[in-house]
């Protein structure tokens, strides 16, 4: 029997349980949804007539409600330092932006959740072009596997995951949920708990939520040791304060149990929340919380008013971070050159906001054409 349907369906969105469900809708075992995923994520066939260790009957049967699709790699940019910066065109025709960075053998893979941002964060350029919607679980996990492709062109392939791209992960969390499951699934990608991160600024229902579906790593944007000063650099702040933000991150931790940490992402920025009683005020805020700390240097993009402190600041406030007895890296810029460093991600968005036309009426045309904001031409 084939089923009636109005769309079909991408199998690149569905997860190890729905795969399982959709083959039991069409009266097959589960063990066809495994199948399928080796099909996929193993041999990497993405076309149904070839997977030929199913019925010919159950092929046709799934060729008429199913499809297997990709995002679009419209362009690639290689930085002086490795950094990879793919340009992808998604399931409504946007275009959003994922970055592979090298670390030696390590290979970080930093993916988007959303198309745009909706929270606008003032050090970010990613929220300055607005919001047009969420990614597909497809465009999600396509991200991977286009980039796990074009890696092992070289003999190369990606250890770790961040979701620190373009967008609030939290804010798209079923579709998130699934990406990750498949990304953990032997059958999928294979890819360890501790190795896959999803980050956010600090959407505390969606902390909960995660605590009770997943146990992948977390980290919080938090860039500030107050809420006076949070509330200007994350407006979400002011819906979700730090203390709890903070209240969130311990009871995920709670429920991880074991020795598993949280990390704090702290954006440096010039004579803003770089003093030596920022660092002395978050050693107060994060003590008896399990975490690490990454300092990020502020990356520059047009039209922001932030500069970046010097290394001999940033050094002093890792200092105190230190000797407070907190693991404090600093982390290294890498793909500026390509706009790929963090928080300058934009994209190709068709935004439903108007925030993107109002920040170009506010820096003024001689700006405009050094801002990748515009609709990728098809």
């Amino acid at each position: 029997m084939i089923l009636p349907t109005k769309q079909r369906i991408n199998i690149f969105s569905a997860d190890r349980l729905s795969l399982e469900n959709l083959v039991d809708d069409l009266g097959a075992s589960n063990y066809r949804a495994q199948q399928i995923l080796r099909w996929l994520y193993q041999r990497k066939v993405l076309d149904i007539s070839e997977m030929t260790d199913l019925s010919k009957d159950f092929r046709e049967q799934l060729s008429a409600i199913s499809e297997i699709r990709l995002p679009e790699i419209v362009s690639k940019k290689i930085s002086v330092d490795g950094t990879i910066k793919w340009l992808m065109r998604v399931s409504n025709g946007n275009c959003i932006e994922t970055v592979m960075i090298p670390d030696g053998r390590r290979k970080t893979l930093c993916i988007s959740s959303q198309i745009g941002c909706m929270l606008d964060c003032s050090f970010c350029s990613t929220g300055k072009q607005g919001f047009n919607g969420n990614l597909e679980v497809s465009d999600i996990i396509g991200q991977v596997f286009l980039a796990q492709e074009e890696l092992a062109k070289t003999g190369q392939s990606i250890t770790n995951v961040v979701l620190m791209g373009m967008g609030e992960p939290l804010l798209n969390f079923d579709a998130v949920i699934k990406a990750t499951n498949l990304m953990m699934d032997d059958l999928g990608f294979g890819i360890s708990k501790r190795r896959i991160t999803v980050s956010t600024a600090g959407y505390v229902p969606g902390i909960y939520e995660l605590a009770k579906v997943t146990d992948v790593s977390l980290a919080v944007s938090l860039h500030a040791p107050n809420d006076e000063l949070r509330n200007v650099l994350v407006p979400l702040n002011k819906k979700f304060p730090i203390a709890d933000l903070l209240d969130a991150c311990q009871h995920y931790l709670q429920t991880l149990g074991g020795k598993r940490s949280v990390t704090i992402e702290y954006i440096m920025i010039k004579d803003v929340n770089d003093q030596l009683d920022c660092a002395r005020q978050l050693t107060r805020l994060l003590r008896g919380m399990r975490c690490k700390i990454n300092l990020i240097p502020f990356n520059p993009f047009p039209g922001s008013t932030y500069d970046r402190p010097s290394e001999n600041t940033i050094r002093k406030f890792q200092d105190v971070l230190v000797g407070a007895g907190y693991a404090t890296l600093k982390r290294t810029t890498r793909g500026e050159d390509i706009s790929a460093a963090c928080g300058q991600l934009v994209g190709a968005v068709d935004d439903r906001t108007k925030r993107k036309a109002r920040y170009l009426n506010r820096i003024g045309e001689s700006q405009v054409d050094n801002i990748a904001f515009r609709q990728v031409e098809n």
